[in-house]
């Protein structure tokens, strides 16, 4: 992405949101655009893609704060005319000239002297580029996995657009068939020390801006930056037994630094689909299994599924409906390296219709149950006495 195109282009426009949009608002129509115009769901169609990277920037700026941030201060400065008089080193956003992102120019010159006090800050001439090394920032991706990839683990492939190693130089800045060199003044320290009297006082040095190393003949794709904006297919290992929700750092997978910096973090927000079957409850697998009446009464043996192998689960005689089993080391993989219990809950089927032999089996059933379950109730069905009687 190039600096310029904070003043060229509405990002709020390319993703049709309002400038107040929310966070989430964004991620939403970020993604209902990017999913109408993946490369991999129209293959060959050229707009599509070059849509899809407008997209991808605009999201990868208004996503992150700290850049939605930087980007709307540069906007609103253009908007109020705060450098109507011209920008250093000459010309205007869109114009000719030295123009913006031009020699001797740099976004974050633009933007400190704005928060000192607007252009006036800049003087009249052209201020010296201070390209510091700096990390690069963190991103975010999402992705959803089946119940049964969750529990088990998989590598998969991530998609993500933002500031990537320049595919000229391959990330370092200088030109193909050229290297940075250590720094002649600092020696590769990035410091140089100044003695004050008693005291001596360590400051970025001046010669590299504190990275060490010097480009004598910068990329020309990426002027010695060493990033562009492009989209990248990283591969991520989920650990078994991931949760749904759960948001898994992969460090130095984020965006890429600029001139030497150390790239950011990559996060990963994980979904999982729901089981037809199974639940999960912490690091137990839930599942709930139908009986009937004369198993609860009588006890049987039955079959249970897992994630593995089937069990056999014994029932008692006289289990109660709604009554809990447990099955050791069947549920779900932890962090620690051991297994959760698979927590069988047994039900009472009641059936809807009966045939006219049940009906009759039952009734006998019931003449021979002279046991009266609603006892502890009788002291509680006599009409209470009228007040004041």
């Amino acid at each position: 992405m190039a600096q310029r195109d904070y003043f060229e282009k509405d990002y709020y426009a390319v993703l049709g949101v309002p400038k107040d949009a929310s966070s989430a608002d964004v991620s939403k129509a970020y993604r209902k655009l990017a999913r109408d115009n993946h490369p991999d769901s129209k293959p060959g169609d050229v707009a599509a893609e070059n849509r899809f990277k407008e997209i991808s920037e605009a999201y990868s700026v208004l996503s992150n704060a700290e850049k939605r941030k930087e980007y709307d201060e540069v906007r609103e400065m253009v908007s109020s005319g705060a450098f109507r008089g011209g920008f250093p080193g000459g010309g205007f956003p869109g114009g000719g000239g030295g123009g913006f992102g031009g020699g001797g120019f740099d976004l974050n010159d633009l933007l400190g002297a704005f928060r000192n006090g607007g252009a006036g800050g800049f003087g009249g001439g052209r201020r010296q580029t201070v390209r510091t090394a700096r990390r690069g920032r963190d991103v975010e991706a999402d992705l959803t996995l089946s119940f049964a990839d969750a529990m088990a683990g998989v590598t998969t492939s991530l998609r993500v657009s933002g500031q990537a190693p320049c595919s000229t130089c391959n990330g370092s800045g200088a030109a193909p068939g050229t290297m940075p060199v250590t720094c002649s003044v600092c020696s590769g320290a990035g410091v140089t020390a100044s003695n004050q009297g008693l005291f001596s006082f360590s400051e970025p040095c001046t010669a590299c801006n504190g990275t060490g190393r010097q480009i004598p003949t910068p990329c020309p794709s990426c002027g010695g930056q060493g990033t562009e904006i492009r989209t990248r297919s990283i591969r991520a290992r989920i650990p078994a037994g991931v949760r749904d929700g759960a948001r898994i750092r992969l460090a130095g997978k984020g965006e890429a630094g600029t001139y030497g910096g150390p790239s950011g973090d990559l996060y990963v927000n994980v979904h999982v689909e729901p089981h037809p079957v199974f639940g999960r409850k912490g690091e137990h697998l839930t599942l709930t299994v139908p009986i009937t009446f004369a198993e609860a009464a009588l006890g049987t043996r039955m079959t249970v599924p897992t994630l593995g192998d089937p069990v056999t689960l014994k029932v008692p005689a006289g289990t109660e409906s709604g009554r809990t089993f447990r099955v050791k080391g069947r549920g779900a993989p932890t962090t620690r390296g051991g297994t959760g219990d698979l927590l069988v809950t047994v039900e009472v089927a009641i059936p809807r219709k009966l045939t006219r032999t049940q009906r009759k089996a039952l009734e006998a059933f019931a003449d021979l149950d002279g046991g009266n379950v609603r006892e502890h109730l009788e002291p509680y069905l006599s009409a209470p006495e009228p007040a004041g009687a």
